[in-house]
């Protein structure tokens, strides 16, 4: 008989959203066919993204 590998919760279905928690920021961003992909990014990369969104879609 073979153990299974512990399988992480899912973060279920929801708006995007994002949430301090410590240094971290934690981005939840939802996706096709269900559920939502979680980042993880610092304040550094965040300032990226926002940067790259501005280009991308104006201010």
């Amino acid at each position: 008989m073979h153990s299974m590998a512990a399988m992480k919760p899912r973060t279920g279905d929801g708006p995007m959203e994002v949430t301090q928690e410590g240094r971290s920021l934690i981005m939840r961003v939802p996706i096709d066919g269900g559920g939502r992909l979680v980042l993880e990014i610092n304040n550094d990369e965040a300032q990226a993204l926002k940067q790259c969104l501005i280009k991308a879609v104006g201010e």
